[in-house]
């Protein structure tokens, strides 16, 4: 009988007979009864697997816990199964079609005959419930794929049957709990009984398959923990985040708003405008420092650009097209082409590059109607757009300067980030050795450089792997915002060469980049990451004056003209309404500082100062207070 050698991260080993279990690899290494029932699913060889299923051959294994992302997903995916098995407990007729694992929760869609009522929910919820107290062990089983389709044929699962359909091979995996069966590729838990608090959240409408010539079912949304402490977070940050909905805040604060006429693209309100040009200001400041050309191209293109950009062929039904005297337009949903057609214009010589080339233009995509959000996702956006030129010997030092600018860039928000590499997509353009050339160039200079990062495989570009960096907020959830994407393809298309030292053209390579993602995106992110509660140098209105009576206006304006010399934002609130209602309103709308005026301060050329951080500060001179001021701006603190 063979044997397997096993080893851990740490480089800790094990030798196993041949058909061991990840568990049994556990146990040889001594990890304790109670530390055991903490790993939830191991990976090896880079794949998720089951901690009871016979292991192939030798080679790397790591374990994961509830703390790690892979444990979580194990654990909800598995608790969208309870949810299944219960639902077909009370619905025998219920439909299953799929239950994925999201980042904080899970759902399962359901065909039912009639939707569910409350007290429909908190049975199945009961049911659930008793589910984990029976304890039931999840079996992985291999059958073949006839067999499972007559399987669910007969147990009248048309879903199940139309998803073994385009599953390609002879045998599909089976996952089985008490008379619960599924089809399903895992992994799972070992028993139902590991899953500790579970809860349905909400149900929805959903078309199978997102299509809407298909079956409306309905989605069950749940989320599971393994504390009772742990559902009571959950809880408070799911409160906070509806406090913080920057759909709600945005008008309350008077920064934007949306109009039917006009789907998917925002109105910018005076307030919100001041945002949004800080941060553009911001990485103008930023990328300026680091040799960036900023420019502006066309909004609108004739087909040519992305018939050769391959756009046209990948990426026509996300964009606008018109007609217009006969003739085919389309408004820009990247600035990739219209910039290899600037690289173009003249010769480059080895000595140009890298040449980096940044534009902040409107783009728009034709995003689904279902699919929009606030700023999250709009049709109508901004970028901070960015496209380097390089040669290859550059690619790495280009690409650790763009990293520093994204450590930059989040750290003024005091957000950390983690990183996905994504690889080669189904529809992918150009020559395979090129894509695992810029796979493997993506991946060796992030290695070189020390930085941790997950895998994405198949979500590329059409047109170059990329890398996509998820910003953690206030109340630790994750966002989409940054993407760095490595092209082989592009200066193909374009014919774009420069000049190398032996005379030879050679083909440069583009590294596309947006360090906010979209600036509209961001701002939504930032006005939930902050409550509305931006720091002194984002924060639309940085002061706010308040003169106690009449006699001292004038002196509360002159205050004020001081404060907007040092380049603050600065309102005076001279109604005649109550002190303490004038006050109410400065908190409400969040102003970082108040400057309350009376004969005792207009003697002295102070200002009694209230901030939202400190509170009441006393008694200050205004000059020194507003060189304070103007250097925290400056400088960005938070």
């Amino acid at each position: 009988m063979g044997v397997l050698k096993l080893t851990l991260p740490g480089g800790q080993t094990a030798t196993l007979p041949e058909g061991a279990t990840p568990l049994e690899a556990a146990r040889a290494l001594g990890y304790s009864e109670e530390e055991l029932e903490k790993f939830l699913v191991a990976q090896y060889e880079g794949q998720l697997w089951d901690l009871a299923r016979p292991l192939p051959g030798s080679g790397h294994l790591t374990f994961y816990t509830f703390m790690d992302e892979q444990g979580r997903q194990v654990y909800r995916h598995t608790s969208a199964h309870i949810l299944a098995q219960a639902v077909l407990r009370l619905f025998p007729e219920a439909k299953l079609a799929t239950g994925p694992a999201l980042e904080d929760r899970f759902y399962y869609d359901i065909g039912l005959e009639k939707a569910p009522s409350p007290e429909d929910l908190q049975r199945i919820e009961e049911e659930m419930k008793r589910i984990i107290q029976e304890d039931l062990p999840i079996v992985r089983e291999e059958w073949p794929k006839a067999e499972a389709r007559r399987f669910f044929l007969e147990k009248g699962q048309p879903f199940k049957v139309e998803i073994l359909d385009g599953i390609p091979g002879e045998t599909v995996s089976i996952y089985r709990q008490g008379e619960f069966v599924d089809l399903c590729r895992g992994p799972h838990l070992r028993r139902t009984g590991q899953v500790g608090v579970i809860h349905i959240l909400s149900v929805a409408g959903a078309y199978w398959r997102g299509d809407e010539k298909n079956p409306m079912l309905h989605r069950f949304y749940g989320t599971s923990f393994p504390t009772e402490e742990e559902w009571e977070h959950f809880q408070w940050v799911q409160e906070e985040a509806r406090r913080r909905d920057h759909r709600k805040l945005g008008p309350e604060l008077d920064l934007f708003s949306f109009h039917d006429v006009a789907p998917g693209f925002a109105f910018w309100h005076p307030k919100g405008w001041v945002i949004f040009r800080e941060l553009e200001n911001f990485s103008r400041e930023v990328q300026a420092r680091h040799g960036y050309q900023e420019v502006r191209t066309p909004y609108i293109f004739r087909p040519e650009i992305w018939q050769r950009s391959g756009h046209w062929d990948h990426y026509r039904q996300n964009m606008y097209v018109g007609e217009n005297d006969g003739e085919i337009f389309s408004f820009k949903p990247m600035n990739c082409p219209a910039h290899c057609l600037l690289y173009a214009e003249k010769v480059r010589s080895y000595r140009d590059l890298p040449l980096r080339i940044s534009e902040y233009g409107p783009l728009a995509r034709c995003e689904r109607s279902g699919t929009l959000h606030g700023l999250l996702r709009v049709r109508g956006f901004h970028q901070d757009d960015a496209h380097l030129f390089v040669r290859e010997d550059q690619i790495g030092e280009e690409l650790a300067d763009v990293l520093s600018i994204v450590d930059e860039v989040y750290g003024t928000f005091g957000m950390e980030y983690r990183m996905v590499l994504s690889t080669r997509p189904e529809d992918y353009m150009g020559e395979l050795s090129l894509w695992e050339k810029a796979e493997a160039q993506l991946a060796d200079t992030l290695k070189s450089l020390g930085r941790s990062f997950d895998v994405n495989p198949g979500d590329g570009a059409f047109y170059g792997p990329k890398l996509d960096f998820y910003v953690t907020d206030a109340l630790g959830r994750q966002w989409q915002t940054a993407t760095v994407q490595l092209d082989f393809q592009l200066p193909i298309r374009f014919d774009l060469t420069y000049v190398a030292p032996d005379g030879s053209h050679r083909r440069p390579v583009m590294i596309h980049r947006a360090i906010f993602g979209s600036l509209e995106r961001f701002t939504g992110i930032l006005v939930e990451h902050f409550a509305g509660d931006f720091p002194l140098w984002l924060a639309p209105v940085q002061v706010r004056i308040l003169p106690v009576h009449e006699g001292v206006r004038a002196y509360a304006h002159e205050v004020a003209q001081g404060l907007r010399a040092m380049g603050l934002r600065v309102e005076v609130d001279d109604r005649e309404e109550k002190m303490g209602y004038r006050i109410r309103q400065a908190e409400l709308e969040r102003i970082p500082y108040m400057l309350v005026v009376g004969n005792r301060e207009a003697a002295k050329g102070e200002v009694s100062v209230r901030s939202r951080r400190q509170g009441d500060e006393g008694a200050r001179d205004w000059r020194v207070l507003a060189q304070e001021l103007a250097e925290r701006v400056k400088k960005r603190l938070l």
